[in-house]
């Protein structure tokens, strides 16, 4: 199915859920300038706001100045928070973590590195600078250790990140790990690995349901793989026009692409009002 332009006018809308990277962030990694003055309007209005991404809670939560009437879906829907109280966590079984991190240590000539991303931090054995640089970016919480092994914290998920096309490099040689873990390509370099029941999906419905908002009066914004399930709980469920084609089959509705502000487009449309281009 090929997403259709939205040619609708307002909508009950009381959630808006939006990607990170390559949805509400431009290619420069920033929010939009215009995104402010709405997001002001969504608080007015009683919309909940909702980031949702593969990055670290504290990793999203700094972007944003203003926590105030918002939700966060992090760690790809295994930590879900609002108003500064967990919502929903689910964690990692252990072997599989100490799969995973056996099998990736003999994957080091495929410039693989390996994050394990706990609730109080997340953790790397690698110190090169422009891995660490790589990993800081989406991590804001972030602490060298000398070994995985020894991490002491309940791991949400593990993430690995390749300076190649990590689908290709990483990816086939995943198979069969510890209890059957999920392992999602989230971006063109990175991969999660997390319990096989939790997505993005999962965590906007433990939202709807503590909020009491239903699909239909839910929007969702998505560009690549790890977007697909949240889009499946929203009505309104928009690819962006730079969207991986399988994401573009999911969704109902097209948007302009994350460089074309399509996100905060949209939102405007949706609740009816204007804001600068």
């Amino acid at each position: 199915m090929t997403p259709q332009p939205y040619r609708g006018g307002p909508a009950d809308i009381r959630i808006v859920v939006s990607d990170m990277d390559g949805t509400l962030l431009n290619s420069e990694h920033a929010i939009p300038a215009n995104f402010w003055p709405l997001l002001e309007i969504m608080r007015e209005r009683g919309v909940l706001m909702v980031p949702a991404s593969g990055r670290q809670l504290a990793g999203i939560t700094s972007m944003f100045p203003d926590l105030s009437g918002m939700a966060f879906i992090a760690e790809n829907g295994t930590f879900v928070e609002m108003d500064g109280h967990e919502i929903s966590s689910t964690t990692l079984d252990p072997a599989a973590v100490a799969d995973t991190i056996s099998r990736i240590r003999t994957l080091g000539d495929m410039e693989t590195g390996m994050v394990v991303c706990g609730k109080k931090s997340a953790y790397i054995e690698r110190s090169e600078d422009a891995f660490v640089r790589e990993v800081s970016r989406y991590y804001g919480k972030l602490a060298i250790v000398d070994s995985l092994d020894r991490v002491d914290d309940d791991v949400l998920k593990v993430a690995l990140f390749s300076f190649g096309d990590i689908a290709k490099t990483v990816y086939p040689h995943l198979g069969g790990l510890a209890t059957a873990p999920q392992v999602v390509v989230s971006q063109l370099h990175w991969i999660d690995i997390m319990d096989p029941a939790i997505n993005k999906g999962v965590g906007l419905r433990a939202l709807q349901e503590v909020t009491g908002v239903t699909r239909e009066q839910t929007a969702v914004f998505g560009d690549y793989l790890n977007d697909l399930e949240m889009l499946d709980e929203a009505d309104y469920a928009f690819a962006m026009a730079n969207a991986h084609p399988e994401v573009a089959r999911r969704a109902r509705f097209a948007a302009p692409s994350n460089d074309d502000a399509g996100v905060v487009t949209m939102i405007a449309r949706l609740l009816g009002v204007e804001v600068q281009q």
